[in-house]
């Protein structure tokens, strides 16, 4: 036997509103939950920020707020680097900092994975190698430079070894990461199965500290050629580096933004390269980026 004392519960008084605006609401009109994070994808959005500083600049340059003694115009920067290419001059100094570039990426890469395995896999080769490379992480790259101009002189040598230090730390660094966080019980699963040490190495190691390096190479990258732009200023008769050095020496600032803009081209074309291999590589992860 139950009482009707007359009034709702406060729980089928708060449902009542509620009940009533789904049944008010047309059968086709669903609510759809907000969606966290980032948001999709805007086509082309990386190109915002650049396209509104390019418009920026040239609105300054032709209402004559930016004196072209301190900063050139884009129109005249834009005639100086077909003056440039056409006598083959951009050109040259382009291959001799590229190849310096990659040399030096490409020693310092190999270093720093050797490294990061070592110290990765065996607790003797940590005890030998993280040390080391903590204070080689701690000490700035550049303040070896003198140092590394009286071991090596100022030539080539001292050049692509200034660059291969400057990527050896974040390959070993974030390898070296990636190796120590794999999960323990991959590891365990694959002394279970007795798997030998190749395939414990193809089927666990190599995964697991994939994301880790991909990760490194784009800070990799990205040191690679701050270093360039500074020891192609040591004594250097080529090079990007050199070229803009000789432009500031007489007040070229069209030649400087030139060589400037093939820095950040080049830069973010090699960074656009491990973007897409991390990205293909990894297309087996779910993140917010996707």
């Amino acid at each position: 036997m139950s009482i009707d004392t007359g009034t709702e519960r406060p729980a089928e008084a708060a449902a009542a509103p509620a009940a009533s605006a789904v049944a008010s609401r047309p059968s086709g009109d669903t609510p759809r939950a907000k969606r966290l994070g980032p948001g999709n994808k805007i086509p082309f959005g990386l190109a915002i920020g650049p396209v509104l500083l390019l418009l920026g600049w040239s609105s300054g340059a032709a209402l004559g707020w930016i004196d072209p003694r301190v900063l050139s115009a884009p129109w005249t920067v834009v005639a100086t680097s077909g003056d440039l290419v056409s006598g083959g001059e951009l050109q040259n100094h382009l291959v001799t900092s590229a190849r310096r570039a990659l040399l030096g990426l490409g020693l310092g890469v190999a270093a720093g994975l050797v490294l990061a395995i070592v110290a990765g896999l065996s607790r003797v080769g940590e005890g030998l190698v993280d040390g080391p490379m903590q204070i080689n992480r701690a000490v700035p790259n550049l303040a070896l430079l003198p140092l590394l101009i009286l071991w090596f002189g100022i030539g080539e040598q001292m050049k692509v070894i200034t660059i291969a230090l400057a990527v050896v730390v974040p390959i070993y660094m974030h390898t070296h990461n990636g190796l120590r966080a794999i999960d323990k019980r991959y590891v365990e699963l694959a002394e279970t199965l007795r798997a030998g040490r190749p395939e414990f190495l193809r089927r666990v190691v190599l995964p697991g500290a994939l994301p880790g390096f991909l990760l490194g190479m784009r800070f990799a990258v990205m040191s690679a050629w701050l270093s360039l732009v500074v020891v192609e200023q040591v004594n250097a008769t080529s090079g990007i580096g050199y070229m803009m050095t000789l432009a500031g020496t007489y007040g070229q600032t069209d030649v400087i933004i030139v060589g400037l803009v093939v820095y950040a081209a080049l830069g973010l074309l090699l960074d656009g390269t491990v973007r897409l291999v991390q990205r293909r590589a990894l297309s087996w992860r779910l993140t917010l980026d996707d």
